[in-house]
């Protein structure tokens, strides 16, 4: 801004009510948004919410996004923001009893299903088998640092137990392709499976199945397969309000997340309601 246009800034500012400019602090913060830092599969419905509740409460909010054990970490280490909503009650459930944190409300479920590549022929009653086919590559998320890995890995115990042995070759065979701090990140606006796929990183991945039906939407030749009950593994999100932030702000996020219109679009997402 040229010195002429912004000393006549300051000078109509000066020349403001009293009233006026006591009252301009509290339109500042209004404007400030709510930060949520949330884990990646909550990327497309918690932009939903966040317009909707921006529509509704006149309060922006400004989403971080990626694997929740990252996030949980950067949190740890002093990172600011108002809210936390992961793919585990665990992360969460960390921070809360570190003092980081308020307590933890499950908000909504998901569950693994397997994404495939144009061509490769999978029904639920031979996912295993091909999953152990070592002609079949198998990509998986993170454990440790992203829930759907430590969900993965809770898939191939069960896995074990039907098929002793397969545990093992199932760890060792494992691509690890998203979910870790090197991971490749898609270009912006892409669906990170369906771009995964594009690049031929896998031949079958293992993620939510909200994850699989957008990559589907971009990429409607790939393949979704539902897991046999027996392989079935369901994941609860939990969501908290940090202590750092504007607790305020961040409970009124929460609240709507958790109210029948923030639940409604979590649903239209695929999310499944909690028990809880």
């Amino acid at each position: 801004m040229p010195f002429r246009i912004r000393r006549a800034v300051l000078t109509a500012t000066a020349m403001l009510p009293v009233a006026l400019l006591s009252s301009l602090p509290a339109r500042a913060a209004s404007a400030e948004p709510v930060r949520v830092y949330a884990a990646g599969s909550l990327k497309a419905v918690l932009g939903e919410v966040a317009k909707a509740y921006e529509a509704t409460r006149g309060i922006p909010v400004a989403g971080t996004f990626g694997a929740s054990g990252l996030l949980k970490e950067r949190l740890e280490k002093g990172e600011t923001a108002e809210v936390f909503a992961s793919a585990n009650m665990d992360h969460p459930s960390a921070l809360h009893a570190a003092g980081l944190a308020g307590p933890v409300r499950a908000f909504a479920r998901n569950t693994l299903c397997a994404l495939t590549k144009p061509g490769l022929t999978v029904t639920p009653d031979t996912l295993l088998d091909r999953m152990l086919d070592p002609a079949v590559r198998l990509g998986t998320s993170t454990p440790k640092n992203d829930p759907a890995g430590d969900y993965a890995w809770e898939l191939f115990g069960k896995a074990d137990r039907l098929r002793p042995g397969s545990g093992a070759a199932l760890d060792a065979k494992a691509i690890k392709i998203t979910g870790g701090p090197q991971a490749p990140q898609p270009p912006e606006g892409r669906n990170a499976y369906a771009w995964l796929m594009e690049r031929d990183a896998a031949d079958l991945i293992l993620t939510y199945c909200t994850n699989a039906r957008l990559a589907t939407r971009e990429k409607p030749a790939l393949g979704v397969v539902a897991m046999p009950e027996a392989l079935n593994v369901g994941a609860e999100y939990g969501i908290t309000v940090m202590a750092k932030g504007d607790a305020a702000r961040g409970q009124g996020f929460v609240d709507f997340v958790l109210s029948p219109p923030g639940q409604a679009i979590l649903q239209s997402h695929g999310f499944q309601p909690t028990a809880r």
